[in-house]
């Protein structure tokens, strides 16, 4: 059965019949819009992400369910990087009209498996037909007390620099998957990536971070918007990059530089923050409660420069610096262009 069997409205009863009504909204799917509540006190954030075919995902690598989950667990990301606790969120989606009613069952059911998992509620969106690809839209609000959003513009010189879990993976997934490979930590994170959100909420709330951002466009990039926006610079110790060893197998089997791929790879989803030297301990601790493991990778200095230190001493460069959407994705080098 295709979706122009079923229409527009169809299609919208069948997304409402997924939805639990356990999240207590005023005014939920059914009208033309929605009505929230938000908890006393709180500041409501939003944020919005697309994906889209050709662009953010090919259905020749990925599945409908996984893709579902991803593109829930981006806007999940985004709230974990300010510490704030997911609430709502709204799908839009522009559909072909030849694809079929079970690819988008299995991509609803994605989608509320992420939604169940971290208890956030469906309550609105759009759907409209689309002559170009599968097109996908997700806006989420959450809410956090004013004084514990963290924002990316807070760091100072003498700051650490941590990042959660390890860097790399997703990228070195997506080169696997378009070389057939469809198994592995790397293609699983790529796939299927686990926002930090608990982690990023415990951070939040003890009030540790100076500033915090997810790893979405790479490291170095992301780690770049923190230092615009806080007027400083850094230094980050090659060396201290947390790889995984998988990644740094598959880095080595396919001859790529694993440190070029680990700073402008993105889509990891960990987070990256800043907190004052004595702090250290104290978010060592915290994390260790929700299971990730945190790196101090280099720190916050006066500058407006990034530096990126070898082992040796020597001033590493990086060809690539992340993913911009208009300006196109550099390629990442192999180990002969790195050393060049």
């Amino acid at each position: 059965m295709k979706l122009q069997d079923i229409g527009e409205f169809g299609l919208i009863d069948r997304i409402a019949g997924k939805v639990r009504d356990k999240f207590s909204v005023p005014i939920g799917i059914g009208d033309d819009a929605a009505g929230i509540r938000p908890a006393e006190g709180t500041l409501t954030l939003v944020t919005s992400d697309m994906l889209i075919e050709g662009v953010h995902f090919d259905f020749n690598l990925t599945d409908p369910r996984s893709l579902g989950r991803k593109s829930l667990a981006v806007n999940l990301s985004d709230m974990a990087a300010m510490g704030c606790r997911p609430r709502y969120f709204l799908l839009s989606m522009g559909v072909p009209s030849h694809v079929s009613v079970d690819f988008l069952d299995a991509f609803i059911a994605g989608i509320m498996d992420r939604a169940d998992q971290f208890a956030v509620g469906l309550i609105g969106g759009d759907t409209c037909s689309s002559k170009s690809g599968f097109v996908i839209s997700i806006t989420m609000m959450g809410e956090q007390l004013p004084e514990q959003t963290v924002r990316r513009s807070g760091a100072v010189p003498g700051d650490m620099i941590c990042v959660t879990g390890t860097v790399g993976d997703s990228a070195l997934g997506l080169q696997l998957l378009q070389r057939g490979e469809r198994e592995g930590l790397p293609v699983l994170r790529h796939l299927d990536p686990v926002p930090r959100v608990a982690e990023g909420m415990a951070l939040a709330e003890a009030r540790l971070p100076s500033a915090m951002i997810d790893i979405s466009d790479g490291l170095a990039a992301d780690l770049g918007h923190i230092l615009d926006q806080s007027g400083v610079g850094a230094c980050v110790h090659l060396e201290s990059i947390p790889l995984s060893e998988p990644f740094r197998c598959g880095c080595n089997s396919m001859d790529l530089d694993p440190f070029s791929l680990a700073l402008a790879g993105g889509e990891d989803y960990e987070l990256l923050f800043t907190v004052p030297p004595a702090q250290q301990h104290l978010v060592r601790e915290l994390l260790t409660g929700t299971g990730s493991s945190v790196t101090v990778i280099g720190n916050i200095t006066e500058s407006r420069h990034l530096s990126i230190i070898a082992g040796d001493g020597s001033e590493y460069t990086l060809a690539a610096k992340g993913y911009d959407h208009f300006s196109g994705s550099a390629s990442v080098p192999d180990r002969r262009e790195a050393q060049q």
